[in-house]
C-alpha cells in the first residue's frame, strides 16, 4: 500500500506542479522564490536530463517506456519485499512517468525548479527529476547499508528494523 501511495502521490505532485507553471506561467518567465538563490523559471525540455539531446525524442520516449514498465513489472514481482529496497525503484519510476507522461501529451517536459547563485545555476529540474535523484540515492544508501551489515558480520537481510 506504501508504494501505491507513493508512486501515485509523487506522480500526481509532479504533473500538478508542472500544469500550475503551465497554466500561470509563460515559456522563460521566472519568479523569485528565495532571492536568487531559488527561482521558479518555466522552461520546456525536448531533450533528456538538463536537456541533453540524444537522437529523435521519440527514441528516447520509447526507450523511457519500456524502462518504465521493466520497472513496474519488477516491482510487481518483488511486491513483497521490503519498502527499504522498493521505494527508491519507486520513487525512479514515479520520475520516470511523470516525464514520460508530458513527453506522451506535449512532446516535451516542462521544468521549473532554478536554484543556484547569480550565474552560477544548475540545470532547471521538476519534481519527477527529484524524485529520480531521491530514488537513486534511497537504493544506493540501502544497498551500502547492507552490504555494510553483511560485511561486519550484522544481519544479511537490507531489512533491517
Amino acid at each position: 500500500m506504501r508504494i501505491c501511495f507513493l508512486l501515485f502521490g509523487s506522480i500526481l505532485l509532479d504533473q500538478l506542479t508542472k500544469h500550475l507553471v503551465r497554466m500561470t506561467m509563460s515559456v522563460g518567465q521566472s519568479v523569485s522564490v528565495v532571492g536568487d538563490v531559488v527561482r521558479i523559471t518555466f522552461v520546456e525540455n525536448t531533450g533528456i536530463v538538463f536537456g541533453i539531446r540524444v537522437g529523435p525524442p521519440v527514441i528516447f520516449t520509447i526507450l523511457s517506456g519500456i524502462a518504465s514498465i521493466g520497472i513496474a513489472v519488477y516491482l510487481y514481482r518483488n511486491r513483497r519485499t521490503g519498502f527499504r529496497m522498493t521505494g527508491g525503484l519507486t520513487l525512479i519510476l514515479s520520475g520516470a512517468v511523470g516525464n514520460l507522461t508530458d513527453r506522451i501529451l506535449f512532446a516535451k517536459v516542462v521544468d521549473f525548479i532554478d536554484i543556484g547563485i547569480r550565474h552560477i545555476r544548475w540545470p532547471v529540474f521538476n519534481v519527477a527529476d527529484s524524485a529520480v535523484v531521491v530514488g537513486m540515492f534511497w537504493l544506493l544508501f540501502f544497498t551500502f547499508r547492507s552490504e555494510s551489515h553483511d560485511a561486519s558480520g550484522g544481519r544479511s537481510s537490507p531489512e533491517i528494523p
